[in-house]
């Protein structure tokens, strides 16, 4: 069982890890990441990968769950402001562009269909407040993950894994306001009631 740093130096370690895994799985996914390449990044060892997370899997799944938990805490959702949820959103991606082209991995590697991450501990309360704008007549009826779920795509519209275009940070800020100001606009017009 992988255990937890102690100290703040074996935290700092873990965190070197954490940073160095996540930019080598977004460049090559699970199976072209390299542990050699992670602990030359991290500079640590083998043995304090393994101690802290177990497994190459066990380390992309700490990594998941910790560019997850970055967004979520990064970019809360208000109910009753999903375009600037979804704008917010836009933003993140454009500041931290790994956590997207991870997600694909994740997507290609693992979980083909369904749902992406089954144990998403935080989507029950964003659904409750959704349900809770619906029921106040503030949004759309209609199924309420589902709902989130489209926000959230047309958040990820021009993210790292676009099939169209992908948006990064050095581009012209008056493309990218041009973008937030269009994001907003529809998501407002999908989910008004």
């Amino acid at each position: 069982m992988p255990e937890l740093p102690t100290t703040a130096r074996g935290a700092a370690t873990r965190r070197r890890i954490l940073d160095a895994a996540a930019a080598e799985f977004a460049e090559r996914g699970i199976a072209g990441a390299r542990i050699d390449r992670i602990i030359a990044a991290a500079r640590t060892n083998k043995a304090q990968l393994y101690g802290y997370f177990g497994s190459k899997d066990g380390l992309f799944d700490a990594v998941i769950a910790d560019l997850s938990d970055r967004l979520r805490n990064a970019v809360p959702l208000d109910a009753d402001d999903l375009p600037g949820w979804a704008v917010s959103i836009y933003d993140e991606n454009l500041r931290h562009p790994e956590l997207a082209r991870l997600l694909a991995w994740l997507r290609l590697e693992r979980h083909p269909a369904g749902r992406l991450m089954d144990d998403a501990p935080d989507d029950e309360p964003k659904i409750k407040a959704i349900e809770a704008a619906q029921a106040a007549g503030r949004l759309r009826q209609g199924d309420p993950a589902a709902l989130m779920a489209l926000v959230i795509s047309l958040a990820f519209a021009w993210s790292p894994v676009s099939s169209y275009h992908a948006a990064w940070a050095g581009e012209p800020e008056e493309v990218h306001e041009r973008r937030r100001a269009l994001l907003r606009e529809t998501v407002a017009r999908a989910v008004a009631p």
